[in-house]
């Protein structure tokens, strides 16, 4: 995460935090987040120094004003002004974090061969919010190289218990030893 991302998501947590909106505002970013992830034209064109930033802005104006709050749209408009819209994703993030700790909720992925069942997914969010006494936010990810098992990461942090680590600890036990 860029140094501006942070300063600028962090700035944004703030004031939507001093306004109590910020759950829409997370809502509003998450959905534009998805948007320009998926239009990545978008924001080269807001980045454009061809424009000027006024017509930036305009389009910004065209695009979402009525349609996300004003704060959000202003911290669009802002982003592109000082040429940092290309910074939006690390602005989210950094929102995303605040909102995050805040609230107390932990992401956590959890990667396994298959997808899990509905019932397995709310057996691993009630002892993973039991153990952390935080709200649990899971995500399933499958891989299948993992074979079996499961390997979770959250806050920085990985457990892995899959086969495929027993294999390559077995591996790496049976290579180091001296016969």
């Amino acid at each position: 995460m860029t140094q501006a991302g942070t300063v600028y998501g962090e700035a944004l947590y703030s004031l939507c935090l001093e306004e109590k909106i910020t759950a829409q505002a997370l809502q509003q970013l998450r959905i534009l987040r998805q948007c320009f992830d998926s239009q990545p034209e978008y924001i080269r064109l807001l980045s454009s120094p061809a424009l000027p930033k006024e017509e930036r802005c305009g389009i910004l104006d065209k695009g979402f004003r009525g349609k996300v709050h004003p704060y959000v749209l202003n911290f669009l408009k802002i982003l592109t002004e000082r040429g940092y819209i290309r910074y939006f994703s690390d602005c989210y993030e950094a929102f995303l974090g605040r909102y995050h700790l805040d609230n107390g909720i932990l992401p956590v992925t959890a990667v396994t061969a298959f997808e899990l069942t509905q019932v397995q997914k709310q057996r691993l969010v009630e002892k993973l919010a039991s153990v952390t006494g935080k709200t649990i936010e899971l995500t399933n990810q499958v891989d299948p190289a993992v074979l079996g098992g499961m390997r979770l990461d959250y806050d920085g942090k990985r457990v892995d218990d899959t086969i495929r680590n027993r294999l390559d600890s077995i591996r790496s036990l049976l290579n180091n030893t001296v016969l």
